[in-house]
């Protein structure tokens, strides 16, 4: 019998995910749906919502006209060339969505007046910020992920609600509530932003109208209308999670979904809050320890650093625990939600307030992947070609957290690469947002800029000097270190710019 499994010889140059979603593929195709969640051949295991798993499931059809042996569970890390051309084809067919969600944004933006030159105009430039977003290209097509077709399902969701303000006879809120309802189960990461949709909705869609001092009257409460809502998120969920009901297996997949044992920080941390407090408690123990305050044989071990997805103890500062983020997570987005209740501000209102649950979740969640970053940033290039203000916040949050995703992409082969692709993304993004909003002063402050041309700095002593140092043997994840709290401080910033902006508005309730 002919060797299905890959030679040793081999030499492997993909991403843990690509190996990640073969194994789902083989899962969801050759095991009966009562295993899927249940598999563990694979440390990979199936971890998305159901609807993921469906998702895979009609993909894992189409895989086997390419080559059947990817579909086997016990084919670990196999990567014939045939499965190799059909994953990259799915990424790319499946970006079709994603395409379509840009289109649909773009008729939601304003256009300037008089303007004729195409390549100037606000939809335009909006059009190359997100189809070309250096973020999601590396994580999709050079790492390997289906982020592209997912975020497809967040930005028409988004722009349903746009369309309100820009026509107001069009109503498609039920219609942005169900392309949420899909993303939510197809990868549950979304639930960052979920406190926005069910505020936006509940205060927007459910009150038909305001009172001439901007409250709400329950008079014009329309029942009718939450039980619409509630019967499109109920339905999808049902349809998604209904079958693992009936077999008893909510539990498991629930356990599956969200592993609180897997640690605070990913293994590479990403640029948040919890980066900062783990640097802040090395230092602090490096200090006690040469200042003779602490014995270093007392305190607990703390592997942070080790690149591994573990549960772990802080060594001075209280260590962290799930409950703890998750009171963190609410307290940060709490006034954003109380915000657009209280004074809606149409769609840019609903939008800084999804901006703000994304990255409020980012900052303060449990484990929280550094590919989360996008959540924020691609929805904020709506508002980048539409306020200046708005676009100095979007060239430093993308600036800083499309360099914390450099070490996705680790190999030498691959800095120029990933180097280059930035690099240009970076130029145009600066060029295009200081042409739309011409004026006498710059998109960002000095002190802005300094701390971006920083990231130069960053750059050449973790892709340069560091691998030729000596250090690189002592201190492997060093880079990871200086990366991950060099970018948290920005990313901190943009988060705390972001609501500034936000609390000291007032925009009328039917402006985009």
């Amino acid at each position: 019998m002919k060797d299905q499994t890959p030679k040793s010889s081999q030499i492997h140059l993909h991403s843990t995910d690509f190996e990640v979603h073969r194994n789902w593929l083989a899962i969801t195709h050759s095991l009966p749906v009562s295993r899927w969640y249940h598999e563990n051949t694979s440390e990979w295991t199936l971890d998305y919502p159901p609807l993921f798993a469906w998702f895979e499931f009609g993909l894992s059809h189409v895989a086997q006209h390419f080559d059947r042996n990817m579909l086997l569970v016990e084919n670990l890390n196999y990567d014939s060339p045939a499965t190799v051309l059909f994953q990259r084809l799915s990424v790319i067919f499946t970006d079709l969505v994603f395409i379509f969600a840009v289109r649909e944004c773009c008729r939601c933006v304003q256009e300037q007046k008089g303007s004729r030159d195409i390549l100037n105009r606000p939809s335009f430039v909006l059009a190359v910020l997100l189809l070309w977003n250096f973020g999601l290209l590396i994580v999709d097509h050079i790492h390997f992920q289906y982020n592209g077709f997912l975020f497809g399902f967040l930005l028409l969701s988004v722009a349903k609600h746009l369309q309100v303000y820009v026509d107001l006879s069009c109503r498609n809120d039920d219609c942005g509530a169900l392309l949420f309802a899909l993303l939510l189960n197809l990868k549950h990461i979304y639930l960052y932003v979920a406190p926005a949709y069910g505020i936006y909705l509940l205060r927007s869609y459910c009150f038909t109208q305001d009172n001439k001092d901007g409250s709400i009257s329950w008079r014009s409460f329309s029942p009718l209308r939450l039980i619409a809502l509630g019967s499109i998120v109920g339905s999808v969920c049902a349809l998604s999670f209904g079958p693992f009901i009936a077999m008893g297996q909510l539990p498991q997949v629930l356990s599956r979904l969200f592993p609180f044992k897997r640690g605070l920080c990913h293994a590479y941390w990403a640029p948040n809050i919890w980066a900062l407090y783990n640097i802040l408690d090395k230092v602090l123990v490096t200090l006690g320890v040469r200042l003779k305050l602490l014995q270093e044989a007392e305190l607990p071990r703390a592997s942070m650093t080790g690149g591994l997805v573990q549960e772990f103890q802080h060594s001075v500062l209280p260590s962290i625990t799930p409950s703890i983020t998750l009171v963190c997570t609410l307290l940060s987005i709490l006034p954003a939600a109380a915000s657009i209740w209280w004074r809606p501000g149409g769609a840019r209102g609903f939008l800084r307030c999804l901006l703000l649950c994304a990255l409020g979740s980012f900052m303060f969640g449990w484990h929280v992947h550094e590919k989360a970053i996008l959540i924020a940033i691609l929805p904020l290039s709506i508002l980048a070609v539409e306020s200046r203000e708005d676009a100095g916040i979007f060239l430093v949050l993308t600036t800083t957290g499309h360099y914390s995703l450099f070490p996705l992409i680790f190999t030498p082969a691959e800095l120029p690469i990933k180097a280059v692709l930035m690099l240009m993304f970076v130029i145009y993004s600066f060029t295009a947002l200081r042409k739309l909003h011409s004026g006498p002063v710059s998109l960002l402050h000095p002190l802005e800029s300094v701390y971006l041309l920083g990231l130069v700095v960053v750059a050449t002593a973790c892709e340069i000097v560091f691998p030729l140092s000596p250090w690189q043997q002592k201190l492997p994840f060093l880079p990871l270190l200086v990366t991950s709290v060099y970018c948290s401080v920005g990313v901190t910033y943009s988060f705390l710019r972001l609501y500034v902006s936000l609390l000291r508005r007032d925009e009328k309730p039917k402006q985009l």
